[in-house]
This record gives structure tokens, sequence and C-alpha cells, in this order.
């Protein structure tokens, strides 16, 4: 009798959990259902139905567009509304979405400040707002989000500074603010997230230094900080960074030099300190250590010396810029061995001697432009093979010899600047191969002959 009774006690707590769970799990989804219908109220624009065809009470939340449901709790786990074309703001009690741990509103025009009330989704994992409308400064409430691994932001209209409570976050691993209005320093704090790989804040209008404290996170495997107004040296411990394999600080205002030890990090693909004020010249033994570098922009600094022959051991090169530099001395045979080039700039330099007959070994080069240097003797015969190039510019040279029939080869060919040269010869009639060209420019030459000039380019031809 008393084992009965006991049964009995027990069956009735148990029904009585079951019970309760049942309402709690009721309240949770409907919590979350009022949370989405509140969004979807926001949303002023729906251009392709996707919410007005799918969000309704008719339907369980977990078979919404762009919602997933967890398969324990059955709440609202990811909302992904990405590339949607909605207008729209995001409504307070958005922040009822408690069990939310990826939110992903990509490329849509969401207005508005984010409201506080988001703070309290404190299992957020993955949190992109980038391609939108939102302004307002950033939320110093970020912090709060202690499990935040991806946090981006770009191409907003943030404003204010980089909120120090950023340092909150530990586990954060990717943070993109590039292209907004963001104004202050680097925080030193940035520094401590120790887990960081991927940080990007190009497009702001940040001013200082870059801070010592950034090599502390030697998990960096992508650093973008161009496009704004930093003064100062690059940090010589930047090359510490082994695991970098994407570096940006162009359109800066750094001096000094380019620390060597970046030229030693053996994983990075790409290196750029374009339009600064840099100084100094290039390592001899540059490439000796960067055996998968593709792109290296130099361009647009202060730059002198002769060109390293080492260059030609970074085998993987695609984009070579040493522009508007004050770059000197010979171009060297042992550049044609970097055979997968496709974009190399040397203009605006004091580059001296002759083009190498080697570049044409260059089968992959798109675009070459040596202009407005002091290079001197033919052109190589070679360069009419490379049947890839789209851009040709070497005015402003003292090349001379004649043009060759081989000029026709360069059907791709979509702009040739041959001007302020002492070219000699007529024009061959080959020229008229190339059927994609769109710019030629020949004078200041002493080119003989003439052309149509019912040719459909813009022509600046010999008179």
């Amino acid at each position: 009798m008393e084992k009965a009774f006991t049964f009995f006690l027990l069956t009735l707590v148990l029904l009585h959990y079951v019970m309760a769970s049942s309402a709690m799990t009721h309240t949770n989804i409907t919590t979350d259902q009022l949370a989405l219908l509140s969004l979807k109220a926001q949303i002023i624009s729906d251009p392709f139905h996707f919410l007005d065809e799918s969000w309704s009470s008719a339907i369980s939340v977990c078979h919404w567009a762009g919602v997933t449901c967890g398969s324990r709790h059955q709440r609202v786990k990811s909302l992904n509304l990405s590339n949607m074309a909605l207008i729209g703001k995001i409504p307070l009690d958005f922040g009822n979405l408690s069990f939310l741990v990826s939110l992903d509103l990509v490329n849509n025009s969401f207005h508005g400040n984010l409201p506080q009330e988001m703070a309290r989704l404190r299992r957020l994992k993955f949190l992109d707002l980038s391609f939108n409308n939102f302004r307002g400064e950033v939320p110093s409430w970020f912090g709060f989000l202690h499990q935040l691994q991806v946090l981006n932001l770009g191409n907003n209209s943030f404003t204010g500074s980089i909120p120090s409570s950023f340092s909150n976050i530990s586990t954060l691993e990717t943070l993109i603010l590039r292209f907004n209005s963001i104004e202050g320093q680097i925080p030193i704090v940035i520094g401590s997230l120790i887990n960081l790989r991927k940080l990007n804040l190009r497009g702001n209008k940040l001013i200082g230094s870059i801070p010592l404290s950034l090599l502390n996170a030697s998990r960096l495997e992508a650093l973008d900080i161009s496009f704004n107004s930093l003064q100062g040296n690059i940090p010589e411990g930047i090359g510490n960074l082994h695991n970098l394999n994407w570096l940006s600080i162009q359109y800066n205002q750094l001096t000094g030099s380019i620390p060597f030890k970046v030229f030693n990090i053996s994983r990075i693909e790409h290196i750029a300190f374009s339009r600064n004020s840099l100084s100094g010249n290039l390592p001899n033994g540059l490439c000796n250590g960067l055996p998968i570098l593709k792109g290296l922009y130099l361009s647009a600094n202060k730059l002198h010396g002769h060109m390293p022959t080492s260059l030609s051991n970074c085998s993987e090169l695609q984009i070579l810029s040493l522009s508007l530099n004050e770059f000197d001395g010979p171009i060297h045979s042992e550049i044609g061995r970097l055979s997968n080039l496709q974009v190399l700039y040397l203009e605006s330099n004091h580059f001296t001697g002759i083009i190498p007959q080697e570049i044409g070994n260059l089968v992959n080069l798109v675009q070459l432009d040596v202009d407005n240097n002091q290079f001197t003797g033919s052109v190589p015969i070679s360069i009419y093979n490379i049947s890839s190039l789209q851009i040709l510019f070497l005015w402003g040279n003292n090349l001379s010899g004649f043009l060759p029939r081989a000029i026709g080869n360069l059907t791709k060919l979509q702009a040739l600047e041959l001007n302020e040269n002492i070219f000699t010869s007529e024009i061959p009639k080959e020229i008229r191969n190339l059927v994609e060209l769109e710019i030629l420019n020949l004078g200041f030459n002493s080119f003989s002959g003439s052309l149509a000039m019912d040719w459909g380019i813009a022509a600046i031809l010999p008179e």
C-alpha cells in the first residue's frame, strides 16, 4: 500500500514538472515569436516578400524564413536575414531573443541606433551587421557579450571611439569596424584580446600611433588599419606576429622605415604600406623569407635605393607596386623569374638603364607601367609576346627605336601610352589589330605615317 502511495506521489510530481515545463516552453516560444513579430513591424520595405509570406502566427516560429531553432530548447538560436534588401529598425524587445547565438543582417538597409536591450543577448557568438545604415556611437554594451567570437559592424555610419569595454570580450576572434566614421585612437586594450585573429579598422578617422600593445595579439592573421590618419612609425615588433598572412597599413601618415622583420613573416601573402611617408631602402635579402607572398604594395612613399635582385625569390608574387618613390638603378634580368606576376607598377621613380629582355617571361602580366623613369634603349621585342597585356604604359622615358609589327599580337590591350620618348619609324598597320584598345597616346615622338580617326578610341597621334 505504501509503495502504491509513493508511486502515486512520484507520478503527480512528474506530471506537475512536465506540465510546468510545457508551459515554460510555450511561454519562451511565444516570447521569441513576439520579438520577431516586433521586428517585422519595424520593417517598412520587404521587396522580395521574404517575411510577408513566411512570418505568420499560423506557422511555427522555427519554420519562419531565416530562423533556426535549437533542438534542445526549441528556442530561436539563429537569425539570418542577410541580402534581403530589408529596410527598417531593430525594436527594443529584440533583446528578448535570449537564446540567440548567431545574428546575420548583412547587406540590408537597417538604420537607426542599436537598442541597448541587445546587451541581454548573452549567448551571442556571431554578430554581423555589416553593409547597413546603422548610426550612433559604437555601443559600449558589446562588452557584456562575453561569448562573442565574431563582431562585424563594417560599412555602416557608426561614430564615436572604439569602446575600451571590448577588452571584456576575451573570446573575440574577429573584429571588423571598417568604413564607418569612428574617431580617436586605437585603444591600448585591443592588445588584451589574445584570441583575436582578424582586426579590420580600415576607412575610419583614427588618429595617433599604432599601439605597441597590439603586438600582444600574437594570434593575429589579418590586420588592416588602412585609410585612417595614423602617425608615427610602424612598430618594429610587428614582425613578431608570425601568424600574419595579411598586413595592410595603406593611406595613413606613417613615417620612418619599414621594419625589416616584416619581410621574415613566412606566412604572409599581402604586405601593403602604400600612400604613407615611409623612407629608407629595401633589404638586400627581400623575399628570402617570403615564400608565399602574392602582393607587395609600397607605392607613394619616399623609399629609395635599388630594387633588390632577391625580389625574384618571391615566386608566388602576383602584384608588385613600387611606383611614386625614389628608387633608382637598373631593373635586373632576375625580374623575369616572377612568372606569376600579373601587375607591375614601377612608374615615377628614377630607374635607369634598359628594360631587360627577360621581362617578356612574365607571361601572365596584365598591367605593365614603367612610365616617368629614365629608361633608355629600345623596348624588348619580348614584351609584344605577352598576349595577356591589357595596360602598357612606357611614356616619359628615353626609349628609342621603332614600333614593330609584333605590336599587333597584343589583342587584349586596352590602353597603350608611348608618348614623350624618342621613338621613330612609321606606325605599323598591325596596330589596328588591337580591337580592345580604348586609349592610345603616341604623341611627342618622331613617328611617321597616319591612322584614320574613325577608329572609335581616344587617340593622341603624332601630327
